[in-house]
Parts: structure tokens; sequence; C-alpha cells
């Protein structure tokens, strides 16, 4: 190794790696801020002008870009012809290229940053040097990662520097273009107001952790994290307490979040295998979490709690009083810690914002075999305008406070999905059944208190009065669906008869 190209953004562990390099006598060439640094340091560095013979113009914006740095970089050293060319027009080869980018990340993710400056950011020369490194890198190594150069060190020392560490270098560094590629494109779109499910579509994660496996033992997983604020996101949770979390948990958790959400009074979902077991609402969160708990005591044994206030030390002496794998909520007391705590592996997760997420998700990704299924998210709230009472019955006002918390759970079951909820929380959930009725039997198998006077909530339209009948059998007293069936009027007459009061929201929440 004779010359190194070294300019980088991060200039961590860069004076180490020089200092490595001038020892072992290779020329250093610079430009910009790392060259100072160098140079600072006593490392003699060549400048980028030294070798084009052209001085940095436009502000710095054009410094690399230039015959003699590139055919530097990218002469096979293998073609006799591609080193006859370059020796004639006094290209020197260049065999190591340490680049990293402009804080384009960084940039975008400042308060008030304007496009101006986030364009400013756009890296050019350094994306086209680590391409034509990693295109080239059967001659060329390559390092865009600080956290590669002691291991770059260290293969050098042992004279063990080969073409799969290259290789390697290489495959790096065309990630990390991509991910800035991606960057961009997705800043620009979301500034430019370009909503639309473009024609190519470039997604970008960050590797928040390594997972001990997947959902089950034989399978490895790891958890990604968006490239973006963090704030009242899952992935920006910080962890007081526990055992690493799994990949069930992490699901698990962002369902759990997810229905959270829809609430504003104090509210506690309980919820196992990414569906709600009990969910409760009260005047404070040891009520609610009560009332959560009453819902399915059973289920709700393992699972995961969720709650949008302070959890307390009354509160949490409860929670402890059952096996739970996480409690999620915005804070705790001293009290609450001191008790929970005291379950050496219940994971304590703290999200302050979990109410207030910066921006919505606006997308939903599901991989399926060969492709991604990409919709928008389903943010609708609930809204009494559009909501509209189809039978002689008008629902009561505990009625009503019943069918909106059973319409926001069942958004958040698989389905087919049914909830029954009695005053401020769930009675039973049918979730995930292949048929509307098996899903109506499920809810109401699975009350553990009285249903009469309860109401209940389907995900999807009734296609016959049957499920109505099964309601009214068991004592539900309102019911609340979209509607859209082209047997609605079946469904009507029935509740007519049995004085149940039925709403149509004129919107469904299939959840697959």
């Amino acid at each position: 190794m004779q010359r190194a190209l070294i300019s980088v953004s991060d200039k961590t562990g860069v004076l180490e790696l020089a200092q490595f390099l001038y020892s072992e006598g290779v020329e250093i060439i610079s430009t910009g801020g790392t060259a100072k640094l160098l140079t600072d340091n006593d490392i003699p560095v060549i400048g980028i002008s030294d070798i084009t013979g052209f001085p940095e113009c436009l502000g710095g914006r054009v410094k690399t870009l230039q015959p003699k740095i590139h055919g530097g970089i990218l002469a096979n050293r293998k073609i006799e012809a591609h080193m006859t060319e370059a020796d004639e027009l006094g290209i020197p080869m260049i065999d190591l290229v340490v680049v990293n980018l402009y804080p384009f990340k960084a940039t975008i993710l400042k308060p008030g940053v304007t496009m101006a400056q986030a364009t400013e950011n756009i890296d050019i020369g350094g994306v086209t040097l680590i391409r034509a490194a990693g295109k080239n890198s059967d001659s060329v190594t390559l390092l865009t990662d600080p956290s590669d150069y002691e291991s770059f060190i260290e293969i050098s020392k042992s004279c063990s520097l080969d073409d799969a560490f290259r290789k390697q270098m290489a495959l790096k560094g065309f990630r990390h273009t991509a991910q800035y590629d991606t960057l961009i494109s997705q800043y620009l779109a979301k500034e430019l107001g370009d909503s639309d499910l473009p024609e190519q579509m470039s997604v970008s994660f960050e590797k928040q952790q390594s997972l001990r496996y997947g959902e089950n033992p034989h399978q490895s997983a790891a958890f990604y994290r968006a490239i973006s604020v963090l704030d009242g996101r899952l992935s920006g949770a910080v962890q007081l307490h526990g055992k690493e979390l799994s990949y069930n948990n992490i699901g698990d958790a962002s369902a759990a979040i997810e229905m959270i959400r829809e609430f504003t009074d104090p509210t506690v979902v309980a919820l196992k295998h990414a569906n709600p077991c009990g969910v409760g609402t009260g005047k404070s969160v040891f009520e609610a979490y009560e009332r959560a708990y009453k819902a399915d005591p059973v289920s709700i044994f393992g699972g995961i709690v969720v709650v949008n206030g302070e959890v307390d030390g009354e509160t949490a002496v409860e929670m402890n009083k059952i096996f739970l794998e996480i409690v999620i909520a915005p804070s705790y007391s001293e009290e609450a810690l001191t008790v929970l705590k005291k379950k050496k592996n219940l994971r304590l997760l703290e999200l302050a914002d979990i109410m207030n997420p910066i921006s919505p998700e606006p997308y939903f990704y599901k991989k399926v075999d060969g492709g991604l299924l990409i919709q928008e998210a389903d943010l609708h709230k609930m809204d009494d305008e559009n909501y509209k009472v189809v039978t002689e019955k008008q629902p009561s006002e505990q009625e009503w406070a019943d069918l909106k918390l059973a319409w926001r759970v069942v958004k958040h079951a698989k389905s087919n999905a049914i909830v029954v909820v009695k005053d401020g929380a769930t009675q039973g959930v049918g979730a995930g059944q292949t048929s509307r009725i098996w899903a109506v039997d499920n809810a109401l198998d699975r009350s553990k208190s009285s249903t009469e006077g309860s109401a209940l909530a389907s995900d999807a339209f009734f296609p016959f009065s049957d499920s109505v009948e099964k309601a009214h059998t068991a004592g539900v007293t309102a019911i609340i669906q979209p509607g859209g069936s082209v047997r609605d009027e079946d469904s009507i007459a029935a509740c007519d008869k049995y004085g149940i009061s039925m709403v149509f929201t004129g919107m469904r929440h299939f959840k697959h």
C-alpha cells in the first residue's frame, strides 16, 4: 500500500488511523477539515490540488471530482493497458479510500432545519469516491465506518489484508450510500408533500439490537429502528428494568402502543399475542388497571400492559400480583419503581411521549412472498358526525361511552373481530376468527361477568342477522358496526325487534 485518500465528515478515530499509515510510509492525500486536523497533529498530507493541479472551487463543492483522483482509484491493476495509460497521464494509484459522508441525517433531524440547509448537506464527491473504491475492491480498500479502522490496522500489521476483507468493506460502503440516498428521497418526499405511493419504494432502517431469536428459537432475528425522530416511538423507549426484549415482546409492545393512542381518558391496555385481552378506562390509572385486569384475568397472565398515565405505587402493587412480561408507561412514581423492580425479569419501559409522537407513521408495511405490501396506516379517529343510529332505539349515555370504547378496541383486534364492553371495560374479545359468528361466540363466551346491558362492536358488517340474535340472547343492548351489507335491513329489523340500538360507522377496520 503506497497511497491513501482520507476525507471524512465523522473524524472519530481518523487520527490514530492516519498515524498508523504515516508510520508505515503510506502517502496521505487529504482535503479540507480532515487535512487541517492531520497537519495540526504533525501528520504530513498531500493536498488534493497538488494531485489534480486544479484548485477546489464553488465553495468546496468540487474537490475530488477529477480524473487524476478517480483514475487512481478505478484503474484495474491487473489490466496492463490501464496501468500504462495511467502512467502516461501522470495518474498516481490510490490504494486506500477512507471516506464518510456529509451529515445529512443529523442535519434533517435538527429542529427547524430548512430545505436549503438540508440539500447543502447532500454529499456528491464522497458518494462518488465510495462507489469508485467499492467497484474496484480487487485492488482498493475502502473504509467508511470508523469502527472498522482498528480491524484494518490489525489486519495490515499481520500482512493479511486480503480480497475477502476488501469485498466486505465494499459491501459496507454500498450499504452506506444506499441508505444515504434513501434518506434523501424520503426527506424530499416529505418536504414536497409527495404522499402518493411511488413507482419505486426504498426504505432504510438501522440495527438497534440483535435478538436472541425470532418468533421461535430456531429463527434468528434483530430489531431495526427507523432513521427519524424517535420521540414517542417504541424504538425510542428507555428500558428501566428487566431482561432484554425479545422479538415477540417488541411486536406485542408495538401493537399495545398503537392501541393506547386511541384514548385520552386514563386507560390501561392488556395485550397478548398482538390481540387485546383487556382494556379498561376510568377516573384514574388504578381504576383503569382494575377494569382491564378483571376483563380477562386469565389471558393477562404473561401479557403486556401499557398505560397512558403515570404508574403509581397503588397500581404497581396490583400489577405485581401476577406475572407480566412488560409494563409500558410515560412515567413511574418512585414508589412504583421500587415495587415493580422487585421482579427481576419484569421489563419496564418508559416512553415519555407515548401519546404524542412527533408525527404519525404514514405507511404500514407487510412482507409477503416475493414482495412488500404497503398501505396508508389506519389513523382514523372516532368522529361522532360520521356515525348514524339506524334503529328506533337510541343509545343511552353509558351505551354511547361503551360503544366508543368497543369501537376503539375492535380496530386493533385481528379480524374477524368482535369486542364486548360494559361500564368502561372490555368483557370479551373474539379475534382472528374465520367466521364472524364464531367471533361473536368467542367474545360472548369469554365475557367474565354479566353481559346484560353491554355494548358490542364488529370490525366489519354483519352478513346475516344471526349475530344480532346471539347478542340479544347474551343481553347486549347496543351494537356498533360499519354497515354496508346487502342484508343490513335484516340486522336492523332484528335490533328493532329486541330493543337493541345499532350504530353504523360507515368505516370498517380489518386487521389481518
